[in-house]
C-alpha cells in the first residue's frame, strides 16, 4: 500500500474515491459535499455511507482521537476493498499531534487491510493501493510536512511488523514450531542492519540449568530453542531494554490436559514471543535510540511417557525451586528461566509478554491486557505513554495476601495458587520470585491473554491474531526517546 502526503487541496487531487469523516456536531459543513441529499448526522459515531455515483464515502467517528481515526480508516478500507478502484484521497484530521494523527490513519489502513488467507482456495483481492492525504483546509505553514512524512513512513513500518506478527501467530502449529520461530528470527537479523541473532538449543539450556524450560518441552518431538535477538543503535543508547517473550508454539496442557475446546486456538500461545520479536525488529528499522535485547523461549507443551508431572519439583536457572501442581501452568516456567537469562544482560528495563492466564480474560475482558510489576510509577508511565497506540491496558496490583497463595510446602514456590481467584496476579507474583532485587523496580509484566487472539473481528482487528502490545511498546519507546513530542493527550 502506498501513501502520499500532498500539499494540494483535496479537490485538486485526482483519485477514484474521496473519504470524509463525520466527527460529531462540530463538523464544518464545508466537508459535507452532498448535504442537500442526505442527513449525514445519522452516520455520526460509527455509520458508513458509500455513494458510488458520487465517488465518495462518509464514515462517522465518535471523536477526533487517534484510535477513532484508526478505526475510521479501517472502516473505509473494508467498505471499499471490493470496489474496482486504485486510489483514494482523504483530508487532514488533526487529533493533537500532527505526526501521530497521520500515523494513526496509516495504521488504520494497513492493519484494517490484513487478511490471513493462506489456506483458502479462493482468496480475496483488491486493487486499492494508493492513499493520498491532502492538506484540505490547512496550509503549508500550519502543517509540518517533513515530520508528517516521517510519521507516515514510521507508521507503515510499525503496522507492517504488526501484520508480520499476525502471520506468525495465525500460522498452524504443524508449520510454526520452535525451529520455525528461530528461522524467522534469524531471517529478520539477516535483513535488518544492526540486528543480530543467536539461537541456542537444548544442550545450551542444560548447560545453563534451565530445567524449568526443559521440563515443559520434555515430551515434544521437537527440540526447544532459546532465541536471543540484539539491536544496538548507531548513536549512544539511552537505555538498555530486555524484552522477554513466552513462545509456546503449541500448548496441549501436558499431563494436566486441556479440554478439547480449550485446546483450540493454542497455536496463539506463542504470541508473547512473536510480539517481542516484532518489537525489536520495528525498533531496529526505526533506529530507536535504545539497546534492545529480545529473549524468546520457544517450546511445545505436549504429552508422553517422559512428561513432567504434577508433584515434580524443578530447579530453575536462578536456583529457585518450583513445585509443579499443574502442567498447564507451563508458560511461567519457561519465562522464569528466560527472565533469569535476561537479567544477566544487566538491562535498565525488562518487559515480558505472555498469553499467561485465562483469569486475565475473565477479569478484564477480551480486549484489554494487564500491566503488573512492583514499580507503580513505571506501570503508570507505560500506560500513559502507550495510550496513543489505542491498545487497552489495566494496571493490576500485587499484594502479600495473594503472594501467600503460591507458597509451597516442599519447594520455594508453587507454579499454581491454592485458590482459583486472582489467577492473573498470582501468576505475576510467581514471575516476581525470579526477579532479583536489583531489577524489581525495572520490570513490567504484560499479560496479553485477552487481546492476543480472538475468534471474532473487532475494531481494526480481524479474526485471529492482533499483534498485541507491539504498537503499545513502540509508542512507549518513542515517547521515552522524544519526551517533548508535544502530543495532545486528549487525542489518545
Amino acid at each position: 500500500m502506498k501513501f502520499e502526503l500532498t500539499e494540494k487541496h483535496i479537490d485538486e487531487i485526482s483519485a477514484d474515491f474521496e473519504a470524509i469523516f463525520i466527527v460529531g456536531e462540530n463538523l464544518k459543513h464545508k466537508f459535507i459535499k452532498d448535504a442537500d441529499q442526505f442527513d449525514f448526522y445519522n452516520y455520526k459515531g460509527d455509520g458508513v455511507l458509500v455513494l458510488p455515483q458520487n465517488r465518495r464515502i462518509y464514515v462517522g467517528i465518535k471523536a477526533l482521537k487517534y484510535d477513532a481515526v484508526r478505526l475510521g480508516a479501517a472502516k473505509i478500507w473494508n467498505a471499499l476493498k471490493s470496489y474496482k478502484i486504485k486510489s483514494l484521497k482523504i483530508g487532514a484530521y488533526i487529533c493533537g499531534c500532527q505526526k501521530l494523527s497521520f500515523s494513526a490513519l496509516v495504521e488504520g489502513f494497513v492493519l484494517g487491510a490484513y487478511e490471513f488467507d493462506k489456506y483458502k482456495s479462493v482468496k480475496n483481492s483488491t486493487t486499492l493501493d494508493e492513499i493520498y492525504f491532502c492538506a484540505d483546509e490547512y496550509n503549508e505553514r500550519e502543517l509540518k510536512f517533513a515530520k508528517i512524512r516521517d510519521g507516515i513512513k514510521e507508521a507503515q513500518i510499525l503496522a507492517d511488523f504488526t501484520n508480520f506478527a499476525k502471520d506468525c501467530v495465525n500460522e498452524i502449529p504443524e508449520i510454526y514450531t520452535p525451529i520455525k520461530m528461530a528461522d524467522d528470527a534469524r531471517k529478520l537479523a539477516d535483513e535488518i542492519p544492526n540486528l543480530e541473532c543467536e539461537i541456542y538449543d537444548e544442550n545450551f539450556l542444560r548447560e545453563q540449568n534451565m530445567n524449568a524450560f526443559l521440563a515443559v518441552n520434555r515430551s515434544s518431538a521437537l527440540p526447544p530453542r532459546l532465541i536471543h535477538l540484539r539491536y544496538k543503535p548507531q548513536q549512544n543508547a539511552l537505555k538498555k531494554i530486555a524484552l522477554v517473550g513466552k513462545g509456546l508454539t503449541y500448548d496441549s496442557g501436558g499431563l494436566s490436559l486441556k479440554p478439547s475446546d480449550y485446546m483450540l486456538t493454542m497455536k496463539s500461545d506463542k504470541s508473547g514471543a512473536i510480539s517481542a520479536m516484532s518489537i525489536i525488529a520495528t525498533a531496529a528499522k526505526l533506529n530507536l535510540p535504545f539497546e534492545i535485547h529480545a529473549v524468546l523461549g520457544a517450546s511445545e507443551n505436549m504429552i508422553g511417557g517422559n512428561s513432567y508431572k504434577p508433584d515434580d519439583v524443578l530447579i530453575s536457572r536462578s536456583g529457585v525451586t518450583i513445585e509443579v501442581r499443574n502442567t498447564d501452568a507451563e508458560g511461567r516456567l519457561v519465562l522464569a528461566d528466560c527472565l533469569s537469562y535476561a537479567q544477566d544482560l544487566n538491562p535498565d528495563l525488562i518487559i515480558d509478554f505472555a498469553t499467561l492466564t485465562g483469569a486475565c480474560v475473565v477479569g478484564l475482558g477480551e480486549f484489554t491486557s494487564a500491566i503488573m510489576g512492583n514499580n507503580e510509577d513505571l506501570k503508570r508511565e507505560f500506560k500513559e505513554l502507550s495510550a496513543p497506540s489505542g491498545e487497552l491496558f489495566t494496571i493490576l496490583e500485587f499484594n502479600d495476601y495473594l503472594r501467600d497463595l503460591i507458597k509451597s510446602n516442599i519447594a520455594d514456590v508453587s507454579n499454581t495458587a491454592s485458590s482459583r481467584y486472582g489467577g492473573s496476579i498470582t501468576a505475576g507474583l510467581f514471575l516476581d520470585k525470579f526477579i532479583k532485587e536489583d531489577f524489581k523496580d525495572k520490570w513490567l509484566h504484560l499479560d496479553i491473554a485477552g487481546p492476543a487472539y480472538l475468534e471474532k473481528a473487532w475494531g481494526y482487528n480481524q479474526i485471529g491474531a492482533t499483534g498485541a502490545a507491539i504498537r503499545a511498546v513502540i509508542y512507549y519507546l518513542k515517547a521515552l526517546a522524544k519526551p517533548s513530542c508535544g502530543c495532545d493527550k486528549k487525542g489518545a
